[in-house]
This record gives structure tokens, C-alpha cells and sequence, in this order.
């Protein structure tokens, strides 16, 4: 998309409004990470859509959740940004002016070291690209480049629980194509809980994710005391996002490969990264990206420096799913994707999304190619 002068071949159709809802969404079963809990069936998730309406009546949508104990950016900060600080900059634009909606963004809100507000803008990325993709008649990937494959399998999440609880997760999960495990930083519980899910995942791949909940000493006695299960693929971010010099101190220590998530939120991020030697793998992710070009320019840089992909999410609702599902069916993954929502989620707030067997079919349709029930939205939100 290059910007008003394409815009211009679609009626000139130009942003008129942005419209934000803050929506509760329940959860299936409990779900924690190593830095506090994401839901359960008592607790809702903040999820903010985003709507944007064309001067030819043309819409899209976009989403973002709120989980300020994975980043910073709560569901009132995303709510204001959004509309006090990036509405005014893309009315006006067309939803192909991406590019300059971004340079806006980011000057408007200078990030201080990596990335200013990423959830926000990312929401407003997606709902632009799903608008062009409407008033274009052609799917998001096609935007992004094109597609290489019509479906992505996808890897089940399971979150910190007792030992037996982990491994009838696993067992519910049994036609996914990989698990990712999530670690605590307690080092007799994990062990206990990463043999109990091997027991039952059938040697499919594990992909262990500490959520920055480890030192690196207690993380060798972990892998010293696992090393010897089938399926072990890597760990993810064992340390503080900060901490740099660990994670490059692991990455030559450790037999297992590395990946980073929390620690590289651009390209940026990631060419230090790769400068430091410090990663195997990088995890990428629409949100803490701050849109879709913006994780297409991280895996450019991944690509180039030989650091292998993993796709995740943030237990996204449909269009968060569908959006990444366009981004990642271009890039060539290391793992089955770990895009959790419809595993997770009680609802996922759109129709026209095909999943069989673990296995999801990448929209074809305008835009994401999914119908948001807008209706429900505005019902349900706060």
C-alpha cells in the first residue's frame, strides 16, 4: 500500500471516524503465565476494537487486549491513546496511507527507547488494513505480499497449574501440533509440570516459555533436570526483557535454543539482538509490534540474521487472530503458530473463521474476511 495516491483509485475514500470499545471477554479455563494471570472463568480480559468508518461509508476493524502484566499499556491508557492522541491523526487519511499514519504515530508519541504505545497503534493498523482491504476487494495478505500457504497449524497453550491439571490440558489439546509450556521461575514445580505435559503430548514439540520468570542459574538446574524429554524445542525469554547480557550469556551456555519476545518489540530491538548474539529464535506479534508492517520489518530483520520465527498472540479475539493469521501466512515459521484466542476465549466476537483438526484456514474474503458482530460488541462493552 503506498499510500493517498492509491487511496485515490477507490473514490478518494478517506478516514472519518474512529470509534473504540472496551470489551470484557471470559474465559474458558484459567490461564497464567510466569507474570500473573491472563483469566479464567471468574476473571475477564480487556480486549479494545477498533472501528474505523470511510467518507464512502467503507469499514474496518481492529483489536488490541489489554495485559499490563505482559506490557504497559492497560485498557484505559490504550482507550485514551486511541482516542485523544491517534484518532486526530489518521482522520483524513486513507486506509492505504499506513505508512504515514505510522510516521505520525510515532512522532506524536516518541517511544523513549523501542516502541510508543504499540497495542494502541497496532489496533488502528489492523482496522486500516482491513478497510483497505475491503474497498481494494482483496484479503490483508495479499497487501502484505501474498500468501505462501492456505492454512497455519497451531500450537496449544497451556498455562502454570498443578501437575495434574497441565496434563489433562495437554490431553484436551490432543489435536493441536505443538504445546507451549508455561514455566513459573519455581524450579521443583516446573520440572514437575513440564514431565507431567511430555507424559502426554506424544513427542509432538514443546516450546517452554518462562515469561521473564527465571535467573540463569535456577534455569540450568530446570534443563539439566529435563533435558532428557522428547520434544524439548526451545526456551522463551527466561529473563527480564532488560537483561541483555543474560540472555546472551544463556544463548552461549545453554544446549537448547533461544528465543526472545518481551526483549524485542521492533527491528530494531532485534538487529541488537542479533548485533549481541543473544537469540535463536524471535517470537513475533501484531501487538507489541505496533501493527502489520511493522512485524513484517521484524522478520525481514530475523530473516536476514539467520534467527529462526516463532508466531504467537496475546489470546486474541477473531480479528486480532484473522490479522495475524494474514501476517504469518507469509513467513516461514519455525513451529506451529501459538495463536491461543479460540482455544482460550468463551467468545471470539466474529464469524467466517475455519478451524479443523487445530488447523486454521487462512481467510480469503475482503480485508481479514471476517464478519465482526458489532452488535455484541457494543452490548457487552464497559
Amino acid at each position: 500500500m503506498s499510500g493517498a495516491a492509491v487511496g485515490q483509485g477507490f473514490s478518494g475514500s478517506t478516514i472519518v471516524s474512529v470509534q473504540a470499545f472496551c470489551v470484557p471477554v471470559p474465559f474458558r479455563r484459567s490461564f497464567v503465565l510466569g507474570s500473573g494471570a491472563v483469566g479464567d472463568r471468574d476473571r475477564t480480559g480487556d480486549v479494545i476494537f477498533v472501528k474505523i468508518t470511510t467518507s464512502d461509508g467503507e469499514v474496518g476493524w481492529g483489536e488490541q487486549r489489554a495485559l499490563p502484566s505482559w506490557s504497559y499499556e492497560t485498557a484505559e491508557t490504550i482507550m485514551v491513546v486511541i482516542e485523544k492522541y491517534l484518532a486526530p491523526l489518521v482522520i483524513g487519511l486513507t486506509p492505504f496511507d499506513v505508512e504515514l499514519f505510522a510516521r505520525r504515530a510515532a512522532k506524536a508519541l516518541s517511544p523513549s527507547v523501542s516502541n510508543g504505545f504499540p497495542f494502541a497503534r497496532a489496533a488502528i493498523d489492523i482496522a486500516m488494513h482491513d478497510a483497505a482491504g475491503r474497498l481494494a476487494g482483496l484479503p490483508v495478505h495479499q497487501l502484505l505480499g501474498g500468501r505462501t500457504t492456505d492454512a497455519i497449524p497451531l500450537c496449544s497453550a497451556i498455562g502454570i497449574d498443578a501437575p495434574e491439571v497441565v496434563a489433562r490440558h495437554v490431553q484436551d489439546s490432543a489435536a493441536y501440533h505443538a504445546y507451549k509450556i508455561k514455566i513459573s521461575g519455581e524450579v521443583p514445580a516446573d520440572i514437575a509440570a513440564v514431565r507431567a505435559a511430555a507424559e502426554q503430548t506424544g513427542g509432538k514439540p514443546i516450546w517452554l516459555d518462562a515469561n521473564q520468570s527465571y535467573r540463569p542459574a535456577a534455569l540450568h538446574g530446570l534443563l539439566t533436570a529435563i533435558g532428557d524429554l522428547p520434544g524439548l524445542f526451545c526456551i522463551e525469554q527466561p529473563v527480564p526483557s532488560t537483561d541483555w547480557g543474560g540472555m546472551q550469556r544463556l544463548r552461549a551456555d545453554l544446549r537448547l535454543p533461544l528465543a526472545i519476545d518481551e526483549g524485542s518489540f521492533t527491528a530494531a530491538d532485534l538487529a541488537r539482538t542479533a548485533v549481541l548474539g543473544a537469540a535463536d529464535l524471535v517470537v513475533i506479534k501484531v501487538c507489541k509490534s505496533g501493527g502489520l508492517r511493522q512485524a513484517q520489518r521484524t522478520a525481514a530483520v530475523a530473516q536476514a540474521h539467520g534467527i529462526e520465527l516463532l508466531a504467537s498472540g496475546l489470546t486474541d479475539c477473531g480479528v486480532g487472530f484473522a490479522a495475524a493469521l494474514h501476517l504469518f501466512s507469509s513467513l516461514e515459521l519455525a513451529l506451529p503458530a501459538e495463536l491461543n484466542g479460540p482455544e482460550l476465549l468463551d467468545d471470539l466476537f466474529v464469524d467466517g473463521l475455519t478451524i479443523t483438526d487445530a488447523v486454521a484456514q487462512i481467510p480469503t474474503g475482503p480485508g481479514l474476511g471476517v464478519e465482526v458482530d458489532e452488535d455484541r460488541i457494543r452490548r457487552t462493552a464497559r
